[in-house]
């Protein structure tokens, strides 16, 4: 442990400050807040004397602030701008240059989150100064209803409530130590005097003396002036004006975010030093934030009266010393629904409902008006619901808790009806004024379209208990006048049938030899051409003997299964690309099939490589070219071709290998069961596994067994298979090798010797091996075919085979148990033969 906690150590302090200082603004940089960063920090061995001794430097670098020129100024003392700079903020951007981190009333809107841990908390204090411009106060404040109004306003960077430094100077400024004075002389002299206000309350003027202008207002320090200055100058004019302000010290105290003193201009009113605070806490007033100097207090501060009115009369300019305070709030309630802002709203403890609807910008335009619904606790253990008028909502006061709902009108119409379906300008509209009837509505929609159903027409009418009824309506009859106009009632729907929606989408298809086949939309008056035409016309392979259609049985008045499922025509395409149809015309859902011409074919391709005169690929010329006609059209064989070797291979197509996956399937099926019952299980079902999935990567294509001599002997005979599209044939030369793998002691190939059967052949190759199975050695034939081979024949075995000897599946093993059991047994049956020898002798 010990060495852990020396390894641990060693890390932390090989963390410089500099590396702590890139290691804080990168996790910022991330937006990692500073609770995660002091973990991290930790986690990393850094402890809180490390970052005290990087705040000393930092403390080292602030102090360097007084001999900072803060107005950049190159310029001679005569010509220097005047214009007041604000120090808190040039402290700021002095920090940001040196890579400190800032604390100031425009950044530091965090809520802390002080940790348990006093080590974190340590470190959490220490950091303080670091940057933190990533850390948010209140992330997206209004997304949801669940704030509080108001609430964010000290918390909105756009927000700042910064004082104008270039403002003109208020005649009510009382001047202070920290306050630069400006004396401007004109008229018979010239000059101008500055200097700053001493901490004992008085600025020093060349060849005039100290002049005492602290606490005097602006007005006052300027009569001071002419008083004084005018015994030393006659027949001129002064001025007196301030340049840079002093600084004050203001304490924001009780529900604010970060309580505390804080250094701002003398310029700064109390919002400025709530914003430097970082916003009211979640449970501070809004309504009655108090400001005292002298320990008597000044003002009082409702910020809705500023929101919602402009009234800034308690946003009082702050003086050194001031304190603000900020309570508790008395009433927080919650409105919700049909208003304009739902939120939740401080009241105060004589404030009304309809005060409350003002503050949330009022009613929104569908709500319903008449009445407010108030859930208020009532007691200890229950709530009660007040339903609150709109005459009782003046004299309604609020109570802390309570929750407010505004409900919306009903969606529903006094006075609309609709009509829906085959009309011009379908749609709702007024009942009332000329729409009082059926005739009112249709003339108001602009009549019936085209494709209307007149002979009948429903509408939907609204019964007293709000359940539907449907009335017929005789459209046709209203419209002509033969039939007696309906008087229309509020809720009336009124829908006209349409001829087309009433036939369903009426469709044609087309398949076959045709560029685009698919489904297209009936017409009338549609011929077979016009829709092969549609179709993108004929295809090359088309046929023009033959062009079918299929036609769907429609009998409306049959009342039995006649067995009939569909009509069938046939026509041929003459000249001209015409039908003779004799008026023929395709129904809606008729199927057209375009035949494909038997006599059509495409060129399909075999190849033969090898020992031919003239290698590659050939077209097959009819359905029944077979090997003899591929290597006639070759050229031959030449002299080194070995014919009785050659081989073809064949494309598989994708009926054949499934059939094979399925054999291999049930191969492997098999084997497992055999290896059950050898008790190999593990090893033997993994090898089965790699068997088959070799097998089944062995590719696209297979060999075919073929005997080119008879083939070429007998051209048309069974031997001279018939060939197939892809098909290659490969010719071989001759090899006088023979190749024994498989088990034997030496897998070897060696010359073929006519004659010499099986024993020679494995002799050569170190005899058989301990798990050969003898009875199962086959032959693997240049041609591709293979068979099982004799012991004794000599006949088997040819030039260029391979021989393979096969394994014997491996029985099973006697365990442990099973081999001490017999060797007890053993021991038993020779202690009873023992006992039979001595009964013999005796």
């Amino acid at each position: 442990m010990a060495l852990l906690m020396g390894a641990f150590c060693a890390f932390a302090q090989s963390m410089s400050d500099e590396q702590i200082m890139k290691f804080v603004q990168k996790e910022q940089a991330k937006g990692t807040d500073q609770q995660t960063i002091v973990t991290k920090l930790l986690q990393k061995g850094v402890t809180t004397d490390q970052l005290r001794s990087l705040r000393k430097k930092y403390e080292a670098e602030k102090s360097q602030l007084g001999a900072v020129d803060l107005t950049g100024g190159a310029e001679t003392d005569k010509t220097k701008s005047r214009l007041r700079t604000n120090k808190e903020k040039a402290l700021d951007n002095l920090q940001k240059e040196k890579g400190f981190m800032i604390r100031s009333q425009r950044e530091d809107k965090e809520q802390r989150f002080l940790p348990k841990d006093e080590k974190m908390e340590g470190m959490n204090e220490e950091i303080g100064f670091l940057d933190i411009d990533s850390l948010i106060y209140y992330q997206n404040y209004f997304k949801d209803e669940s704030q509080v109004f108001g609430r964010n306003i000290f918390n909105n960077q756009n927000l700042t409530f910064e004082p104008n430094q270039n403002m003109a100077t208020p005649a009510n400024y009382r001047l202070g130590p920290g306050d630069n004075v400006i004396i401007d002389v004109w008229g018979a002299s010239q000059d101008t005097f500055e200097g700053t206000i001493s901490p004992d309350g008085v600025v020093v003027i060349d060849g005039v003396g100290p002049l005492k202008l602290s606490g005097l207002t602006v007005q006052q320090a300027s009569a001071t002036v002419k008083n004084t200055l005018g015994q030393y100058y006659s027949d001129c004019n002064f001025s007196l004006s301030i340049g840079d302000t002093r600084s004050i010290q203001v304490q924001v105290m009780g529900e604010v975010n970060m309580p505390g003193t804080y250094t701002m201009s003398s310029l700064s009113s109390a919002f400025n030093a709530l914003y430097a605070a970082g916003g009211i806490s979640e449970i501070g007033t809004l309504r009655d934030i108090k400001v005292f100097r002298g320990g008597k207090e000044l003002t009082s501060i409702d910020v809705y009266d500023y929101i919602l009115n402009g009234n800034s009369t308690g946003d009082v300019r702050l003086q050194d010393e001031d304190i603000i305070v900020v309570g508790p709030y008395e009433c927080l309630v919650n409105l919700r629904g049909k208003v304009k802002r739902p939120m939740f709203y401080e009241m105060k403890s004589n404030e009304t409902v309809k005060q409350l609807l003002k503050y949330s910008g009022g009613f929104a335009g569908d709500a319903y008006v008449k009445n407010v619904r108030v859930t208020r606790k009532a007691g200890a253990e229950e709530y009660s619901m007040h339903t609150v008028d709109e005459f009782q909502m003046g004299s309604f006061t609020l109570m802390d808790g309570d929750s407010l709902f505004v409900d919306s009108v009903m969606a529903r119409f006094s006075n609309m009806v609709e009509v829906r379906g085959a009309v011009k300008h379908a749609g709702q509209f007024q009942l009332g004024g000329d729409i009082q009837t059926v005739r009112g509505l249709l003339e108001a929609a602009e009549g019936l379209r085209e494709d209307a159903f007149k002979n009948r027409a429903v509408m939907h009418r609204q019964k007293e208990d709000l359940t539907l009824q449907m009335v017929s309506v005789d459209v046709e009859g209203i419209l002509n006048g033969t039939a007696t106009d309906m008087p229309l009632k509020k809720g009336d729907v009124l829908y006209i049938p349409s001829t087309i929606d009433m036939k369903g989408e009426q469709t044609l298809k087309i398949e076959g030899e045709v560029l685009y086949p698919g489904t297209y939309q009936y017409a009338d008056n549609t011929t077979v051409e016009d829709l092969i035409l549609q179709a993108g016309g004929l295809t090359e392979a088309a046929s023009m003997a033959k062009v079918d259609v299929f036609r769907r049985i429609n009998d409306p008045n049959s009342t039995e299964n006649t067995g009939e499922m569909a009509k069938a025509f046939s026509f041929p395409i003459e000249d001209g690309f015409r039908i003779n149809e004799n008026g023929f015309r395709l129904q809606p859902y008729d199927q057209v099939v375009v035949r494909k011409s038997p006599a059509y074919s495409e060129q399909m391709n075999v190849t033969v490589t090898g020992c031919v005169n003239f290698e590659g690929s050939y077209s097959m010329t009819n359905k029944s070219y077979r090997l003899s006609d591929l290597v006639k059209a070759a050229g031959g064989v030449t002299s080194l071709g070995y014919t009785k070797g050659a081989r073809l291979n064949r494309v598989m197509t994708p009926d054949e290998r499934l059939q094979r996956e399925s054999s291999l399937r049930a191969a492997q099926i098999q084997m497992y069961e055999e290896v059950m019952q050898n008790g190999e299980k593990d090893y033997n079902i993994a090898q089965a596994d790699s068997l088959l999935q070799l097998k089944l990567d062995l590719g696209s294509t297979y060999p075919v067994a073929v005997n080119l001599d008879k083939a070429l002997a007998t051209p048309g005979g069974e031997d001279d298979i018939v060939l197939r599209e892809g098909d290659q044939l490969v010719i071989p030369q001759f090899s006088n090798t023979v190749k024994v793998s498989g088990e034997v002691s030496y897998p070897i190939s060696l010359n073929y010797k006519k004659g010499e059967s099986l024993k020679y052949y494995i002799k050569r190759a170190g005899g058989y091996g301990n798990r050969a199975r003898k009875g199962g050695v086959y032959a693997i034939y240049m041609n591709g075919s293979v068979e099982k081979i004799s012991r004794t024949s000599s006949k088997d075995i040819e030039p260029g085979c391979e021989i393979v000897v096969p394994t014997k599946m491996q029985g099973k093993r006697m365990t442990t148990s099973e081999i001490m059991a017999m060797a007890s047994g053993g021991a038993s049956l020779a202690s009873v033969i023992v006992a039979l020898m001595s009964i013999i002798r005796n």
